[in-house]
């Protein structure tokens, strides 16, 4: 079964950039189409982005739309998300998620989880 261990949060200021990672292991990531996902306090966890195993993105979260982009490399067994122009309401924990199947925005899709990275935006 793949394991997920996400990296790379941390606090930040309005405007900064972060990069996430997602190191998979104990399977082949090229089977897998993984999604970043997001939850703040007190608010359902939300689809960010996925990529799938074909290497096709799709954004879920309208507000992330020009500022954030993920990307995979199978070699590494890594799937990275790339935040810029990051703002206070971006605020949340991070989590990536894996299935053998195609990509969806709805975290009852996913097989496997991460245990999320903390991503703080704030002066």
């Amino acid at each position: 079964q793949l394991q997920l261990v996400e990296s790379g949060g941390g606090w930040v200021q309005p405007g900064g950039s972060l990069r996430l990672s997602c190191a998979a292991s104990g399977d082949i990531l090229d089977y897998y189409a993984i999604g970043w996902f997001r939850q703040a306090p007190g608010k359902e966890r939300e689809g960010v982005l996925c990529i799938s195993v074909a290497g096709g993105t799709t954004t879920y979260a309208d507000s992330v739309k020009g500022r954030f982009t993920i990307s995979r490399d199978n070699a590494k067994s890594r799937v990275d998300l790339q935040m810029n122009s990051l703002k206070p309401e971006d605020t949340a924990v991070y989590y990536c998620a894996a299935r053998n199947a195609g990509c969806s925005g709805d975290p009852e899709w996913y097989d496997n989880w991460g245990q999320g990275t903390q991503v703080t935006v704030s002066p």
